[in-house]
């Protein structure tokens, strides 16, 4: 049996761009096409928010992390050890399936060429 070091939520579907497109994204999507009530706007803001204040954003390090002439197709996977950030994405599922968004958790022991970590995350081209 394989052992899981990494978790992502994810669409089931690929955007534009060919890539699932994560949990955040997809609940940042509905926040700006306006389509959450008051109340869900609330906890996008404010669950975005503890989220911006609990973890590090790799773009601040790496400014070119997820440029995808340097890093095609990087995704980012919390580590399977930060489960105090991973128990927190139950609200932005609850988000989505109000308003009809799949949303899967995969899990995987290599999530492919990893570009950037740190303490709770990696971001990781994907092998082909």
């Amino acid at each position: 049996m394989t052992e899981v070091g990494y978790i992502r939520f994810q669409g089931p579907v690929r955007n534009h761009r060919g890539q699932y497109p994560g949990v955040f994204g997809l609940a940042n999507g509905l926040a700006r096409e306006g389509r959450l009530s008051e109340e869900q706007f609330r906890f996008w803001r404010a669950a975005n928010d503890w989220y911006d204040g609990h973890y590090p954003n790799p773009s601040d390090t790496d400014p070119q992390v997820y440029d995808s002439a340097v890093n095609p197709g990087a995704v980012a996977w919390f580590k399977a050890s930060a489960v105090h950030l991973v128990e927190r994405v139950d609200g932005y599922l609850d988000l989505l399936a109000a308003h009809g968004v799949a949303c899967v958790r995969v899990e995987s022991a290599d999530p492919g060429r990893v570009v950037y970590e740190d303490e709770v995350q990696v971001v990781a081209v994907p092998r082909i």
